[in-house]
Parts: C-alpha cells; sequence; structure tokens
C-alpha cells in the first residue's frame, strides 16, 4: 500500500516520464481495448462510477461457456474476475496516462509460441512478422466475424498485459533499497544468539477453567471487523432423494441383454409369421447389432488389459475369438461382449530423442541445423545411449528437439496408426529394451523401446443402469410426502429424523453459490435462499440435474457486514483461550525473576537453543516465536527477560552468547536481494490494493 500511494503522489511525474519513453502507437481497430457493445443495458457492474453493461457481460459469459465447456455460473466468476481486473487496470492507466505502443505489444506476441511458430503469422523467411499478423486479424474483421469476435478478448488480454507490465515496472522503478538497508538484512541473516529458556505451553493449561462466552466471541469479532466482516450469507438445511435404479431396475436391464446375447425366433404381429432375430453371438455384422442395440456406439480400438473393466478383465482377456461374456457391470452400465481380436505386442511403449534440422517437419522455424549436422549428432546420441542404455532419459531430457523431452523421452503406449510408418515399424519388429536410430520426415530419431502388452479388440452391447418409470413415480411421491410434512410441520429436521432420512446442513451459503455438497448445480436453490419474498422457515422442493429431488428449508439469515457465530466459534474460542491462558499463566508466576526459580516453580527443565537468528523465527520444539527472538537480540548477555507472552505459550528467556557477524565492504548484494523480494510482492500484490480500494457494485445475483 505504501507502494501504490507513492505512485499517486507522483503521478504527475510519471505522466511526464510515460510521455518521453513511449510513442502513441495504437493500431487502430485491432488494438485499441475498445470492445463494449453499444446500445443501452443495465449494468452488471459499477466499478468507480463506470457501468460495466449487462448485454456486453453476457456476450462474454457466452462465449467462455462455448470455448471452455464452463457451466453458466463458472463463467459469470472467471468473466467477472477478468473483467473487473481489466477495468481497475484501465482505469488506472487512464487515469496516470499509460498506453502501450507498438513495441510493448509485439513484445507480448513474441513471447507467445503459439503464435511465433503459427504460419499464418510468419513472413518469407519463416519468421514472425508483426504486420502479417496485423493483416491477418483486419482481414478476420471481414471475412470472420465470429472468429473476430473471439480474437477481440484475447485482443484486449494483451494490450492490457503490455500496459500493466509499464505499470509495474513504474512502480518497481519509484523503489530502491540502499546500502544501509542491505547492512540490516545482512546482520538480521547471519548474526547469532545463544540462548536457555523456560516454556510454559498454553497446550498444558486445561480448557475447563475458562468460559468462553456468546458476548466474548461477538466482542471479539467487533474488535475484528476487517477480518471478519462478511457478505451476506445464508444456512440452510436439506433433505437430498436420489433418483436410483433399483434392483429390479437392473435385473430389468440384464434381462434385456440376455436376450440380446443370442439367435431368438420371434412372433411378428404384423406379418402373422415369425422372425429370425441375431444374438451379439450369432450375427455377421457386429459393427450395425451395436449401433442399432447399445446406447455407446462401437468402438474399434484395441484394449490392453488395463483398459477393460477392471473386475472382469481377466476374463475378457482370456476369451477366445466369437465367445460372449455379460452381462457384466462396468461402472453405471451393464455390458454384454463378443470377443473379436487379438494381437499379441500391439500396445507398445517407447522414448526417443528427437534431432531436427532446417526443413524438417514441424521444425522450430530459427532451427539453423543441417540435415548433415542433425545427422551426425544423432549417431553420436545413439552411440551414448547403446553404451549406457540406463541413461536415455536423461540423454532425451538434455538433447531432444521433441515435446516429450520434459518426460525423458517418454512418449507412451501406442498402437499402429499413431506414429509415423517408419518409427512403428522399427518398434513393432524390437524387443523390449532394443535401442535403434530411424529417420523420419521430422528428423532422426534415437530410439528405445521400453514396453510391450498385449491387446484385444472387443464389440461391446451396453446399457445405462437407470431407473424405471415405477422408481422415478415412487421417488416423486416420496419427496412431496415429505415437503407437504415439512411445510405443515416447520421443522424439517424433526420429519427427516422420524423418516430416518439424511438430513445435511449448512451454515454459509453465499449469494453467487452455484454448487453445494451433494447437489451440484443448484442455483435456483441459491436464488430461492436470497428471494426477498423467502421467510426463515419456508420449505420448497428442487429438481436435481442428474435427477432426483432436494427439499430445502431456509435456517438462517446472516445480513452483509455480519458473521454466523457458528461458522467461526471454533477458531475465535482458542484464540481467546490462549488470551486467558496467558494472563493466567503471566498472574501466576508474576513473582518469579529467574529462569532458576520458574523452572523450579513449574517443575520445568531449562532449555536451550544455538545459533538463533532473526530470519529464522522457529524456535526448536516451541514453533514460530518472533517476537520472542526480537527480545532475545535486544537482551544483555546473561540478563533474563521476564515472563513473555509468545505464540504458542508463556517464556523466560536469558541470553548466554552473542555472535556479530563481521562487517562486509558492500552490501549492494543484499540491498539488491531485498529489492527482488520487494518486485515479487509489487507483482503479488499491487492489484489487490487496487482492487480494495475500488467502490464496486456486484449486481450479478440480478440476472444470474
Amino acid at each position: 500500500m505504501a507502494v501504490l500511494g507513492q505512485i499517486r503522489q507522483r503521478s504527475v511525474f510519471l505522466i511526464l516520464v510515460i510521455g518521453m519513453a513511449l510513442f502513441a502507437f495504437v493500431i487502430s481497430g485491432v488494438f485499441d481495448g475498445n470492445s463494449s457493445n453499444s446500445g443501452p443495458s443495465d449494468p452488471i457492474a459499477i466499478v468507480n462510477d463506470e457501468e460495466i453493461e449487462l448485454t456486453y457481460y453476457r456476450q462474454l459469459v457466452e462465449n467462455m461457456e462455448r470455448s471452455y465447456n464452463f457451466s453458466t455460473m463458472q463463467a459469470v466468476g472467471s468473466v467477472w474476475d477478468q473483467l473487473i481486473r481489466v477495468t481497475i487496470f484501465r482505469q488506472e492507466f487512464e487515469r496516470l496516462g499509460i498506453d502501450a505502443g507498438k513495441e510493448q505489444i509485439e513484445m507480448i506476441l513474441t513471447q507467445d509460441e503459439r503464435i511465433v511458430q503459427d504460419p499464418r503469422f510468419q513472413n518469407e523467411t519463416g519468421f514472425f512478422d508483426f504486420g502479417v499478423f496485423t493483416d491477418y486479424i483486419n482481414q478476420l474483421r471481414v471475412e470472420n466475424p465470429q472468429a473476430y469476435d473471439s480474437w477481440k478478448m484475447q485482443e484486449e488480454n494483451i494490450v492490457g498485459l503490455a500496459k500493466e507490465n509499464i505499470y509495474y515496472d513504474l512502480i518497481k522503478s519509484s523503489t530502491g533499497f540502499t546500502e544501509l538497508e542491505g547492512k540490516t538484512a545482512y546482520h538480521s541473516e547471519n548474526d547469532k544468539v545463544n540462548i536457555k529458556f523456560v516454556r510454559l505451553p498454553f497446550g498444558e493449561v486445561p480448557d475447563s477453567l475458562f468460559e468462553i462466552s456468546d458476548a466474548d466471541i461477538k466482542r471479539y469479532i467487533n474488535n475484528n471487523k476487517e477480518e471478519y466482516g462478511t457478505e451476506a450469507s445464508r444456512s440452510v438445511q436439506y433433505v437430498v432423494f436420489p433418483e436410483e435404479a433399483s434392483e429390479a431396475d437392473e435385473k430389468g436391464i440384464r434381462a434385456e441383454l440376455e436376450k440380446l446375447k443370442s439367435r431368438r425366433i420371434e412372433y411378428n404381429d404384423v406379418s402373422k409369421l415369425t422372425d429370425t432375430i441375431e444374438g451379439l453371438a450369432t450375427t455377421q455384422n457386429f459393427t450395425d447389432f451395436v449401433e442399432q442395440y447399445s446406447e455407446t456406439p462401437f468402438d474399434s480400438i484395441y484394449k490392453t488389459k488395463g483398459n477393460l473393466a477392471s473386475e472382469y478383465a481377466d476374463i475378457l482377456f482370456g476369451l477366445s475369438k466369437g465367445d460372449v461374456f455379460g452381462p457384466y457391470k462396468d461402472g453405471n452400465q451393464l455390458k454384454i461382449s463378443r470377443f473379436l481380436d487379438r494381437k499379441d505386442d500391439g500396445s507398445i511403449r517407447a522414448s526417443h530423442i528427437l534431432v531436427t534440422y532446417k526443413g524438417a517437419a514441424r521444425a522450430n522455424p530459427d532451427e539453423s541445423r543441417s540435415k548433415e549436422e542433425a545427422n551426425k549428432l544423432a549417431q553420436e546420441l545413439y552411440r551414448k545411449a547403446r553404451r549406457n542404455p540406463d541413461d536415455f532419459a536423461e540423454l532425451a531430457s538434455e538433447n531432444s528437439d521433441g515435446p516429450s523431452k520434459s518426460l525423458g523421452g517418454d512418449l507412451g503406449f501406442f498402437q499402429e496408426g499413431t506414429m509415423t510408418d517408419k518409427f512403428f515399424n522399427f518398434c513393432n519388429r524390437s524387443r523390449v529394451g532394443r535401442i535403434g536410430l530411424v529417420e523420419t520426415e521430422f528428423g532422426f530419431h534415437v530410439i528405445k523401446v521400453t514396453d510391450k502388452e498385449d491387446v484385444v479388440l472387443t464389440a461391446d452391447l451396453a446399457k445405462e443402469i437407470i431407473p424405471s418409470e415405477e422408481t422415478s413415480n415412487g421417488v416423486f411421491q416420496k419427496t412431496t410426502q415429505f415437503e407437504m410434512e415439512s411445510i405443515k410441520n416447520g421443522q424439517l429436521d424433526s420429519v427427516a429424523k422420524q423418516y430416518d432420512y439424511d438430513l445435511k446442513s449448512l451454515q454459509k451459503v453465499n449469494l453467487l453459490d452455484e454448487n453445494l455438497p451433494d447437489l451440484a448445480r443448484q442455483r435456483n436453490l441459491v436464488q430461492w435462499l436470497f428471494n426477498e419474498d423467502t421467510q426463515l422457515g419456508d420449505v420448497k422442493r428442487f429438481s436435481m440435474t442428474d435427477g432426483g429431488y432436494v427439499v430445502a428449508q431456509l435456517s438462517g439469515i446472516t445480513p452483509q457486514g455480519t458473521v454466523n457465530i457458528e461458522s467461526v466459534r471454533a477458531e475465535i474460542t482458542q484464540e481467546l483461550l490462549k488470551e486467558k491462558k496467558a494472563t493466567h499463566l503471566l498472574k501466576l508466576h508474576a513473582d518469579q525473576k529467574s529462569l532458576s526459580d520458574l523452572a523450579t516453580a513449574t517443575d520445568k527443565e531449562v532449555e536451550t537453543a544455538s545459533a538463533v537468528t532473526q530470519e529464522n523465527t522457529v524456535l526448536a520444539g516451541a514453533g514460530t516465536e518472533p517476537y520472542l527472538i526480537g527480545i532475545a537480540f535486544a537482551l544483555e548477555i546473561n540478563e533474563p527477560s521476564g515472563l513473555i507472552k509468545g505464540n504458542n505459550g508463556v517464556y523466560m528467556i536469558e541470553v548466554t552468547s552473542k555472535e556479530i557477524a563481521e562487517e562486509m565492504e558492500s552490501y549492494r548484494a543484499y540491498a539488491n536481494a531485498l529489492q527482488n523480494e520487494e518486485n515479487i510482492r509489487i507483482n503479488a500484490s499491487i492489484y489487490e490494493a487496487l482492487r480494495s480500494s475500488a467502490e464496486i457494485e456486484d449486481n450479478r445475483h440480478l440476472y444470474y
């Protein structure tokens, strides 16, 4: 906050510096930072008197739902965080006159490998070209408006990031540490004291000696309002009625599958003739059969034993061609499977070291190595790998040009068709452990075959285990009965106890919550809890997204600015007990003036701690005690401290010796280290400082 205050005070100076350092080159229509929609609408938020339009916000939410497969509330939260950050920073940039020029924007873009290596943005020499990039974006605006809209979200982030870099650099430049501060840091780290002490832990004082009342807790909360001030919240109790398949439902699905296993004769009411219906065991066209009767499509991928239903993997793997097994349970499905084929060693695991060269497929545009040089290097790496096979992973990590280098070259398991032919053929005909050299269109590969597994192909006919209509109706009737009785009684918990239902209780539901324990995507329930028409004690039934119902009762209302005592009782009780125990111990042993007297009176040993520094505030056997260690450095040798309240107990200490570190010619290195730490702190705290000082009106709950 002090740093932020400095930059605000120097705003005129900074504007002048910025004006001299930057030139106003902003790409009109591409990097103008203006993405808001025109037209009037109600604001979703007001940030420092600036309205954020609802229509614009909804557009961003919809884009994020599509792009990242987020739920609506996930997108609402993510867009909110990003938009508030962007708005706050933009307001600060405008206030200070900060703008991003071509150089700053280009620098951000060139740090993104996806952009730099995209052929669409490269010039004739194969290098990223900022002009080509901007031409492409302008072309998108005309030819593909939808893609351009998606780009605008990225564009705003890039411009904002460029401005942020300028802003952070300016703040960092306004801070500095002198050699005197470096000297202080040096001595904090290197000066040492040896102490002896007597420790009276709080944990040894019984909690039962003290009474913590609700009044004590409320007083503590009032004295610490910043820490315990809260958003409005609600308490709710509820009973979940899941819609799950019964044993009878599962039995019925098994019967359906049994009918589909073998050939059967059925009478046709239309033709008045008998029809022969093929089964999974007899059909010649198992692909079409699975597509017709299964709820999951035919999978033509061969599987290892580890990819089969774990409980039945041995059985399935041991079948012969044409055998049918099942019905068996696999997750939430019942299946019957026909064994089609087996491939010995059909799944292969290998590691490789890729050596690319200029012009090879997918080679880095900056690659300058010739094909001859790549071949020579690959031959050398091949010889090293042959001599020391156990060092292959290390060789790959240090030398490979492929993305698997971070994994020691490991490519995992693969089957035919997933690798280029030359690569797969070598691995397929090689024993486990063999190392070889293969050339493909991607370069030269030093390959080590590390494992092989057999694979099988099955035709699986699957049915989801879902509740029948009869079961669903039964759940609805039970839920409705419980809801009506709870409304009549007014006490959901007592009715739940009567029927031995599992009652759940939640103390703190926030305004924009969506997911509750055992309840996914219950936004309707949360909105009802906060509806001004919902009264304390009201009961209502809600449908669950995955089937079934929940009956909920509003059991508590916590207005904004207050805290629910029950939610913090345990935490605050412990703090208050520490205070009372400290007062008790200090009063009880006030007459003890020396370590030996205190040790005798309390039957405690005099403990020692060596080479204690101000940098490391952990006292062996006692925990973190910064105040105690600070006092130790202020004491004279053999001077008792008197009783001291610490974090974990009451202490008395005595310094037995001190070791002051030798002075240095320069403390600049320590001053620079302090600057680096400050830079990290600035990066982590500036936005939070700006956000905490901003006035933000949140209207999301009105629309979502």
